[in-house]
């Protein structure tokens, strides 16, 4: 089966991968006209233990599926130039951040409690499972905050999961910043979110 996505903005490139592998489909080939789909798709292989290639095509990018789960650890190293780790999850509660201060008075006094309050999360005996960035909030972690980027580094070390929206790096132009946390996208956040015990929202 060939899909065709190129245009398409994240997640829709996941979602119709998915529908069709949740068909029943496995050889299935899907056109992409950027890295961070590719990335997309290549954790979804990898979650359902399937062969993953790439192929570089006019505009993008070809990504193939096969039913050959030898191949499944492959398609990580496929596309390892623009991979990043990410944890194993924590206590079961997830903490989105969707701007990149707390609150709504004085935006001095706001960043610098954001700064304080992901700080606190990697300094707390029981650490989120994952934490995600969304809107302005991903330019916590892409080059303005080297504060929140090292509370973000012992949060991952303690097995935390850092997601960062790539549609939102993308349009504020910083995609090329992001220090640390894996670029993902609103289907794998609101899995998160779904998953968790619960919610905080900063």
């Amino acid at each position: 089966m060939l899909l065709d996505a190129f245009g398409k903005q994240c997640p829709m490139p996941l979602v119709m991968a998915k529908k069709a592998l949740d068909e029943g489909e496995r050889d299935v080939q899907i056109k992409v006209d950027n890295d961070t789909a590719v990335k997309n798709l290549s954790r979804l292989a990898t979650k359902q233990n399937l062969g993953f290639e790439v192929e570089t095509i006019e505009g993008g990018y070809l990504v193939k599926f096969s039913a050959d789960g030898a191949q499944a650890g492959q398609a990580q190293a496929a596309v390892a130039p623009v991979l990043s780790g990410m944890g194993a999850g924590g206590s079961g509660y997830a903490v989105f951040i969707g701007k990149d201060h707390v609150g709504e008075g004085d935006p001095t006094l706001g960043r610098n409690l954001m700064k304080m309050a992901i700080y606190t999360l990697a300094e707390s005996d029981d650490v989120p499972s994952s934490v995600l960035f969304m809107n302005s909030g991903v330019k916590l972690v892409a080059g303005e905050e080297p504060q929140v980027v090292e509370s973000c580094n012992k949060l991952i070390e303690r097995g935390c999961e850092i997601l960062v929206c790539g549609t939102c790096l993308n349009f504020y132009g910083v995609t090329d910043k992001l220090e640390v946390g894996e670029v993902s996208n609103m289907y794998d956040i609101l899995s998160r979110m779904q998953e968790a015990g619960k919610v905080i929202t900063l």
